[in-house]
């Protein structure tokens, strides 16, 4: 009897569950900040809907959404996850590649084609021009299973595109069918281009990093795990950033960009992650050196209003690639804003580090005392700093340039609005400021600009929650001075009053000699004349999608990752389901008839 009673008590969350059904534990729990005009910026219930009941469960129980589902039980949580999770099965298994060898590391790899991040393809390499980008076609759809973000800006190397997913799935694609040599599960999301290079004699590896702070080494000729290592043990931090591959080296840049959202529970003790960035040995994985962009770990501060007791300093998120500056020995990364008070020295700005040792060169800050989470921004501001800031994160890698006169210069895209430039030989004094956009949580210079000799291409976010149609536009500034060159304005958004299509572009700039690349939230990947500013090429990839891998797949927003141009074809990941956008599952590749 004693055992029936147990085993009926144990029983009863499972049924509550039920009884309640996860639509209502959904507005209860949840809808508040996942609907439409949410200052939190969470996914719409549409979007969320797109997502695999797997993606749904990793995130209420390990992910991004842990402290936010704390107080639901397992069967809570699972219930949520059938009431939103896409139903239909996906047809993975189709469009395998029948064979294939990955010859050498020619293409587009990790963020930039090179080290220095200026996100420029020259003209051999690319085998695309202006006379060309006129005549793209779509070539082949790739579609990610059970996913409302298409995560991870795709790679090239020898013939062969990897791409990482929203489901943390990595694969190695046929570049000129689409078809599927091999797939990877990492342990989580994995928002990180993939950095492909040698690995003993005759050998390849494919890297990247996943939304656990897990960084993975697998065999880019099968897919078969060489080493996995986990560089930052705090449950709330990831990498968002590519890791940088060089001479034997990976330098991994780590995020605590997960306890902001965390901090929107009141019964949080926000907050105690910190950013870093961590060098590995590319043939083990083991660690040479690690820096935190905080120094001391974070320490009680104050009593919320709530009463709960308060962490700080913490944040300064390394969210971008690191940029390596081959001849000097010296990194340069972007840091993001403190989470909580009090604030440090690093935050907003750039830090020099030693490439042997990790140590601080320089830094220079470039935004004083922005202190800020995702709790500012919601009802309940418990955790929300005293005197919070804008959210004003260098979250773009700095491009390093070299003027015709041989001086060097280090570009620095910021959240505020402002394009920079900093001078790395004199401990990055600032040279010239520019204003493009005013800036904001979601505003200014996003994902980062593009460089070639002569100027910068710098495209402008400044999504306003209250005007759908605010943001966007493209500045090209002259590198010496900071000078504008030019401005094209926004498109008016043919998908104007659809739920998350608005004109702001917040994805990177790409670039071959004379043409720009620019993706926007309306689902817009636009050509531009370098010259002038003048669109040749526009296609709209917000529409469904029929992929080789038949999965049902439709394009969305682009936000985090921008085009890859190499051998004359260009890659695009379209669909960011995440702050309010038009959701998509889908990779895309195109080429000139």
């Amino acid at each position: 009897m004693q055992k029936l009673l147990w085993a009926v008590l144990a029983s009863l969350p499972a049924w509550l569950a039920w009884a309640q059904g996860g639509g209502e534990l959904f507005e209860k729990n949840c809808a508040g900040c996942h609907r439409e005009g949410s200052p939190t910026r969470a996914p719409l219930p549409g979007s969320l809907r797109q997502m695999s009941r797997q993606a749904i469960m990793e995130s209420l129980l390990t992910g991004k959404m842990l402290v936010q589902a704390a107080s639901l039980s397992l069967p809570e949580r699972e219930a949520i996850a059938d009431y939103l999770a896409r139903k239909e099965p996906e047809a993975t298994r189709v469009g395998r590649c029948e064979a294939g060898t990955l010859q050498d590391l020619r293409g587009w790899q990790g963020w930039s084609a090179d080290a220095a991040n200026n996100r420029f393809q020259n003209a051999a390499a690319a085998g695309l021009d202006a006379g060309k980008v006129g005549r793209l076609k779509l070539k082949w759809a790739f579609g990610f299973p059970g996913a409302i973000t298409a995560y991870g800006q795709p790679s090239m190397a020898g013939g062969w595109v990897f791409v990482g997913s929203a489901s943390g799935t990595v694969y190695a694609l046929d570049a000129r069918t689409g078809c599927t040599h091999w797939s990877f599960p990492a342990s989580q999301t994995v928002r990180t281009a993939i950095s492909v290079g040698p690995y003993g004699k005759g050998r390849y590896a494919a890297y990247f990093g996943d939304g656990r702070a897990n960084v993975y080494a697998v065999d880019a000729q099968s897919g078969a795990l060489l080493w996995k290592a986990r560089v930052e043990e705090h449950p709330l931090t990831g990498i968002t950033g590519t890791p940088r591959l060089e001479d034997g080296r990976l330098y991994v840049p780590v995020s605590a960009g997960v306890e902001e959202f965390a901090a929107t529970n009141s019964k949080y003790a926000c907050c105690t992650a910190r950013g870093s960035v961590v060098a590995l040995d590319a043939q083990t994985g083991k660690q040479i050196w690690k820096t935190y962009t905080i120094p001391d770990p974070a320490g009680p501060t104050r009593k919320s209003k709530e009463g709960v007791q308060l962490m700080g300093p913490s944040g300064v998120s390394v969210w971008s690639s690191p940029t390596v500056d081959i001849k000097h020995k010296v990194l340069y990364v972007g840091t993001g804003n403190d989470h909580s008070e009090p604030g440090t020295r690093y935050s907003d700005g750039v830090m020099a580090l030693d490439l042997e040792t990790g140590s601080t060169l320089w830094s220079r800050q470039l935004t004083a005392d922005d202190r800020w989470n995702v709790a500012c921004v919601n009802p309940n501001s418990a955790n929300c700093p005293e005197k919070p800031g804008g959210d004003h994160d260098v979250g773009a890698s700095p491009i390093l340039v070299e003027l015709q006169s041989g001086k060097r210069l280090l570009l620095v895209g910021q959240k505020s609005g402002v394009m920079s430039a900093l001078d790395p030989d004199a401990k990055g004094e600032i040279v010239w400021q520019t204003r493009v956009g005013k800036g904001g949580d979601l505003g200014g210079i996003m994902w980062g600009a593009a460089a070639d000799g002569e100027k910068v291409y710098v495209p402008l976010s400044d999504w306003d929650l209250s005007d759908p149609a605010m943001g966007g536009g493209l500045f090209a500034l002259r590198i010496a001075t900071g000078v504008k060159a030019w401005y094209t304005a926004p498109e008016k958004a043919a998908c104007a009053g659809k739920p998350g299509c608005r004109p702001p572009q917040m994805a990177p700039t790409t670039l071959i000699p004379g043409v720009v690349f620019s993706g926007s939230m309306d689902g817009h990947l636009r050509a531009y004349d370098t010259t002038d500013g003048v669109v040749l090429w526009d296609f709209d990839t917000a529409r469904d999608f029929e992929t080789v891998n038949g999965v049902k797949a439709k394009g969305g927003s682009m936000s985090a990752t921008g085009a890859v141009v190499s051998g004359g074809l260009l890659f695009l990941n379209s669909g960011y389901g995440q702050f309010g956008g038009m959701p998509g599952n889908v990779l895309l590749a195109f080429a000139a008839e």
